[in-house]
């Protein structure tokens, strides 16, 4: 909340199970985060009242895109049309065969989370929305 953190971001280190059951000295570094990072961190520093919803959502957007000097991380007439809608309250827990990655190295696995992306749309179209976001009539983008 005093800026320290400018950006909040996941290297999402998605190695092999083999490759993480060995010494902790002999394992590559990381681990799995995208899938419930940002439920993770809603949770750490907003829910916990650490951090405003909007300067945390304002570290995975605004904040990297102008650091890397790219047109995104906002709305505005002219810019790609890549939006994720969050439900910032919804309680939910990521458990283990939930996950897409190729691993499982995960520690936040049957955690109580809150805050779940429901849709995704990407350069205008819609690649993941969540069954809780029934529609009667087609909606267009």
């Amino acid at each position: 909340a005093d800026g320290t953190l400018e950006v909040l971001c996941s290297d999402h280190a998605p190695h092999c199970d083999y490759e993480k059951e060995v010494e902790f000295d002999y394992a590559p570094f990381g681990i799995t985060g995208l899938e419930n990072e940002l439920a993770v961190s809603l949770m750490q520093l907003h829910h916990s009242g650490r951090m405003k919803l909007i300067d945390v959502l304002h570290r995975y957007t605004v904040a990297p895109a102008r650091i890397l000097r790219l047109e995104k991380g906002t709305l505005a007439v002219g810019r790609d049309a890549d939006v994720t809608l969050l439900d910032p309250d919804r309680a939910w827990s990521f458990r283990r065969a939930d996950t897409r990655s190729k691993s499982t190295n995960n520690p936040f696995y049957d955690w109580p989370l809150r805050g779940l992306p429901v849709m995704t749309v990407v350069g205008g179209r819609v690649v993941h929305a969540d069954s809780s976001l029934r529609r009667e009539e087609p909606v267009s983008v």
